[in-house]
Order: structure tokens, then C-alpha cells, then sequence
């Protein structure tokens, strides 16, 4: 039996907005082993961002459970939450307006230690901020420098080390490398990689760029609006993506190597609204392949089509034999 550190069950966070509820994460489920990486993947808007913040509670679920290690978070007090996000840390996808820019680099990797009173004495307190400054590559030289100071990839380093800080065991990664340059994101990306071998880290690899989540990714779980319409290990998913939306999106990554292109699925077509949708298929109105009768029955359940392989299309359902409800 998989050993699962974190099991979301019908997750769900609406806004209200003058028109209506806004179903930004609409009953989401899943499951990540201790140790791996489940690559979160989809458009700008798809709900990505604020599926990773209502794990944490950084954004408070509209319903839903968040199973962290056997507990239900989402039914912890504030003062037990408090205690529980030792475990469960973020990296945020801007390094710059993520620092508290009137703090230098040391009391910003000491806030957490003395905040949660890991640490008391004053000399343990720098020992543990130099160690966590040479462990995601910082130089000793920058201890007392400001984040306005930095470069990009540096002042994200500081944010690694500030999660890195309380010990965690699973870390949601809200698009790390995104603002960063090309050459600086590989070296973020294989410091994540090389942190999460030593420390046996769990993570959540939000991004929209599928290119990094292939590598970098056990799983994937593609989102389109607030909803996971497939997930599948990274390899299977890459090699026999299913779900029409999943199709067009690994078209659109570009070869590198000339002469060689791939088949763009052009999308057209109206964006149906997040705002109160009706219950049918949310990518009806783009899909190239849909079944007018069948896709408008009901909205989508993702469905196991072959191991570890899931997939919230009925027309595809159909196709493969399984009934649709």
C-alpha cells in the first residue's frame, strides 16, 4: 500500500463575486506519495495557485478534506494549524515581493526558527541560518545583505532556505522558477531536486510551463478550470496523453531541434465562465471532439482508465469502454 503523506478529498473554494459563486478549486481529489513531486499543471486562471494555498489554509476551503499524515487539516483550530505548519511550507512564485525588504538575509531565514521558537539561543539561531544559506547555495557574504540587492535567482534561494527553516516534510512550489532567467531556473530546479533526495521532501510543483513539470514531476495532474481533468504518472501522461485538453497543451510545446514541429491543436472557441458553470463539461465549448449529448449530462468525474492513469472526459470514457454516468 502507497505510503500517502497528503490526501485531498473534494476539495472546494468559491468566491463570491456580484454575479454569482466564483468556482475557483470545484471538488478536486487526490493523493501524493511520501517523497515525490505531483507536478499541478494548466492555463493562467486554470485555479492552481489557490489549490496550493487552500491545502495550506493559507486561503480558507469552502469544503472539502485536506489529510495531512492521517489528520484532516481543514478541521484543526487555529492554534493546532499553527503547530502543523512546521510540516507544510511554501515557496511563492515572485522571490522579490515574497522578502520583507527592510530585513536583511539573516533575519529573514531566522523569523520562522524564532517565531516558532525552534531555536532561543542567539549563537544556535546564526549557526542554523549559515547552514541553511550553504545548503541552498548562498554565499556567507550576503548574510547581511536586503533582498533589493540580489539577483533573482539568489533572493529565491532566501525563500527556499526560509521554508527549509521549520524542517518540513511537504513543500507547495507556487511556480518557483517562472520569474526567473532560463539559466537560473535549471539551477533552482536541480537544487529542488538535490534538497528533496537528501531531505526525503514531498512537493506540489505548481507551473504552467510543461516542459519543467516533465522532468521535474512522479505525476501530473492537469487542471482546467478549478476542476483536474487527467492525472497520470509524468512518463504516461507524456506519452499517452488522453484528455482533449491535455492533448493541446503538449502541442503546443515547441522541439528543439530544427525541422521538427508538432501538430498545434488549435484551440477556438469561448472560455465557459467560472462563475456559477453549469454542469456539464468545462472545456465543451473549446473541445474539437466533443459529443453534444453525452458532454452536457453532467459535469465530468475522473475516472482510473488504466493503472494510476485518470481521466474526466466521457466522450474518451466511452471510447474506452468504460459506462458513463
Amino acid at each position: 500500500m502507497a505510503d500517502n503523506i497528503l490526501e485531498v478529498k473534494h476539495l472546494k473554494k468559491y468566491f463570491k463575486t456580484s454575479r454569482g459563486m466564483l468556482h475557483a478549486v470545484d471538488d478536486i481529489n487526490f493523493s501524493i506519495e511520501r517523497g515525490k513531486t505531483l507536478g499541478l499543471v494548466g492555463e493562467s486562471g486554470c485555479g492552481k495557485s489557490t489549490t496550493g494555498r487552500t491545502i495550506l489554509r493559507l486561503i480558507e476551503p469552502t469544503a472539502g478534506e485536506t489529510i495531512f499524515e492521517g489528520k484532516d487539516i481543514n478541521k484543526l483550530s487555529k492554534r493546532e494549524m499553527r503547530h502543523m505548519r512546521k510540516d507544510m511550507q511554501i515557496i511563492f512564485q515572485d522571490p522579490f515581493s515574497s522578502l520583507d525588504p527592510k530585513k536583511t538575509v539573516s533575519q529573514i531565514i531566522a523569523e520562522p526558527i524564532i517565531e516558532n521558537k525552534i531555536l532561543k539561543k542567539k549563537l544556535e539561531i546564526e549557526e542554523r541560518v549559515l547552514e541553511l544559506m550553504d545548503t541552498v547555495g548562498l554565499a556567507e557574504r550576503y548574510i547581511n545583505t536586503y533582498p533589493h540587492e540580489l539577483d533573482g535567482g539568489r533572493r529565491q534561494r532566501i525563500g527556499i532556505a526560509r521554508a527549509l527553516a521549520m524542517e518540513p516534510k511537504l513543500i507547495i512550489c507556487d511556480e518557483p522558477v517562472s520569474a526567473l532567467d532560463v539559466s537560473i531556473q535549471a539551477q533552482i530546479l536541480n537544487l529542488l531536486k538535490e534538497l528533496q533526495q537528501k531531505l526525503g521532501l514531498t512537493y506540489i510543483f505548481i507551473t504552467h510551463d510543461l516542459s519543467v513539470v516533465n522532468h521535474f514531476s512522479d505525476d501530473i495532474a492537469v487542471m482546467y478550470l478549478g476542476q483536474i481533468v487527467e492525472k497520470a504518472p509524468a512518463e504516461e501522461l507524456f506519452e499517452n496523453p488522453i484528455h482533449p485538453y491535455t492533448q493541446a497543451l503538449l502541442s503546443a510545446i515547441p522541439i528543439p531541434e530544427l525541422g521538427h514541429r508538432r501538430q498545434r491543436v488549435q484551440l477556438i472557441g469561448e472560455i465557459t465562465s467560472p462563475i456559477e458553470p453549469p454542469a456539464e463539461c468545462r472545456f465543451l465549448k473549446r473541445c474539437l471532439v466533443c459529443d453534444k449529448e453525452l458532454c452536457t449530462k453532467s459535469s465530468p468525474k475522473l475516472i482510473e482508465v488504466s493503472p494510476n492513469h485518470f481521466v474526466a472526459c466521457p466522450l474518451k470514457q466511452k471510447e474506452l469502454g468504460f459506462e458513463v454516468e
